[in-house]
Parts: C-alpha cells; sequence; structure tokens
C-alpha cells in the first residue's frame, strides 16, 4: 500500500489536485483579504460561493456555455455581496451577525431555486453538465514533472494565479491600494481626505463577492459538472482561514492556498487507495489543520488594526 502511494506518478497527481483544489481557494481568498483589508470583517464568504456555485452552473446549464456560466457566477456572488453590504456598512449591523445571516440565506435560496427548477430530481437524474476541460500550455505541458502539474490545468486557475499578481499590485503599487489598506488600520485618516469610507468598504465588499462567486464556479463548472445542497462543503470558511494564516498578505495566502489543497487533494487519494481509517478523519482532515495553522499563526498576525470596527463620522 505504502509503495503504492510512493509511486511518482501517483504523487504529481496528487500535486496537480492541490493544485487545482488550492487554486479554488486562492480566489475566495484573494477576494476576501481585499474585504479584511478595507477593515470589513467578511463571514459570508461560503454563502457567495455557493451562490456563484449555483449561479454559475444554472447559467451554464440553459446557455450551453461554461464562459457565460462562470459570469453568471460572478453575477451571483455580486448581489449576495450587495446584500451582505447593505446589512454591515450601510444598516450598519454588526458585522458577524450580517455575515451568517447572509450564509443562512444564501443556502436556502440555492436550495429552494434548485429544487424549483428541478423537481424531479433524485438520486438517479441528477442535472448534469460537461465540465472543463484541462488546458495545456504548448510546450511547458510537456515538461517532466512540472508540465504536468503546473502547465496542465484548468482556464481558471491560471486566471487565480494571474489575479494575485494582480491584487498584489494593487495592494502596493497604486494609489487606491495604498487607501484600501489605509482604511483598514485607520478609516478617520481616509475620511479627513474627503475620501467616501462607507464607499470604497462597499466596492471591497463587491470585489469580494465576484471573487467568491468566480471560486464558486470553480466547483460546479470545472471539478465536478453538478450542484447539490451544499457543494461548496466549508470552502468558504477555509479561505477565511487562509487569509488568516497568509498573515494578510498576497503571496503568503497563495501559498496556504495551495498548501490546503494538498491537504484535500491527499484526504481524497488515501481515501482512493482504501487507506483503513475512518472516513470521516480524511474528511476532516483539512478542517483540522486549518484549526492548528490559525493556531500557529496567530501571535504574528497583521490583521488590520480597524477589522471588523464600524466606522462613525463625528
Amino acid at each position: 500500500m505504502l509503495s503504492d502511494f510512493l509511486q511518482s506518478g501517483l504523487i504529481i497527481s496528487i500535486l496537480a489536485t492541490a493544485v487545482r483544489m488550492g487554486t479554488i481557494l486562492l480566489l475566495a481568498a484573494l477576494g476576501e483579504l481585499i474585504v479584511e483589508r478595507s477593515g470589513v470583517l467578511n463571514l459570508s464568504v461560503e454563502g457567495m460561493m455557493l451562490s456563484g456555485a449555483f449561479g454559475g452552473f444554472i447559467g451554464a446549464y440553459y446557455t450551453n456555455s461554461l464562459w457565460l456560466g462562470v459570469l453568471s457566477a460572478i453575477l451571483a456572488g455580486l448581489l449576495v455581496s450587495a446584500l451582505f453590504g447593505l446589512l454591515a456598512i450601510i444598516l450598519q449591523i454588526d458585522q458577524t451577525v450580517s455575515g451568517l445571516t447572509v450564509n443562512i440565506f444564501a443556502a436556502g435560496l440555492t436550495f429552494y431555486l434548485y429544487r424549483a427548477l428541478f423537481p424531479n430530481v433524485g438520486a438517479t437524474n441528477i442535472p448534469a453538465l460537461k465540465p472543463f476541460s484541462e488546458f495545456q500550455i504548448p510546450f511547458l505541458s510537456d515538461i517532466p514533472i512540472i508540465g504536468k502539474i503546473l502547465f496542465s490545468q484548468y482556464a481558471l486557475s491560471y486566471l487565480a494565479f494571474f489575479l494575485m499578481l494582480l491584487v498584489a499590485f494593487y495592494l502596493y503599487h497604486t494609489k487606491s491600494g495604498l487607501i484600501l489598506r489605509t482604511l483598514g488600520e485607520n478609516p478617520r485618516v481616509v475620511d479627513m481626505k474627503g475620501i467616501n469610507v462607507m464607499r470604497y468598504r462597499f466596492l471591497a465588499v463587491l470585489f469580494g463577492g465576484m471573487m467568491a462567486g468566480l471560486a464558486g464556479s470553480f466547483i460546479t463548472l470545472a471539478s465536478v459538472g453538478i450542484f447539490v445542497a451544499d457543494i461548496t462543503s466549508g470552502r468558504g470558511w477555509l479561505a477565511i482561514a487562509i487569509v488568516i494564516f497568509g498573515d494578510w498578505k498576497p503571496v503568503k495566502i497563495l501559498w496556504a492556498s495551495l498548501f490546503f489543497g494538498f491537504i484535500d487533494a491527499l484526504q481524497m487519494q488515501l481515501q482512493a487507495l482504501g487507506i483503513q481509517l475512518p472516513f470521516q478523519l480524511f474528511l476532516a482532515m483539512p478542517y483540522i489543520l486549518t484549526t492548528v495553522a490559525v493556531f500557529l499563526a496567530r501571535k504574528r498576525s497583521g490583521a488590520p488594526f480597524a477589522l471588523g470596527v464600524h466606522y462613525v463620522r463625528e
């Protein structure tokens, strides 16, 4: 059994899967990074991802276009994030309560709409579509080992890496990024410059929703090709933990996402090999390690000083 696990082909497969699973988390975590850098604690990432997964599947199912499905997912995430922004920023309801409320709302709404659109769905007739295929980059995908791991991925994975670079550039090399980071530390300074704090934060929340929706579309349009209730399986919560573990920095968040993607890929492969351990342990493995990782990262936290604090003009 161990010799089978240590085969080079199997290890390469695990690492390639780790990149796919990690980029789902990366997309959601990058959106959450922008939101939290603005000083808003968004706990509704799970609901936004679930809405994106549903919107992406429905959009692709009825238009027969996977890329239109991606756009539908982004729109779904945007709409749910607008609801969170209304509650947490405009109405200034407690951000934790707002986030949990949106999660519950999204879970109930997606389940209701799915059963309304497919009333006869059952175990043997689940609506499905053909998901994205891997896109092999010419020449690079032929490189031994690395080519299979990095250059034979879904287009959405490449997009995630590009967006990571874009977010890093925005945060540290643009005036708007500096304003956003200042918002999370001392929003009063930004307000004194005549900049609308609530508008900036609301736009940050909308961006976070779009990214979470995009991450959700990855699940239904690239990974499985179907939608079921709670298909995100807590990945939205993992994305929040990754932002903490990544110390609110884009590059560290990339590595944290790939690490948790590896853990997820590993537990799936161990189950496939028939390792004699309770399957519940495999399913819980990413979340157990998330708890440990966040605990270890607590002393070096670079959380924005004003994170989760409502700003009220005097």
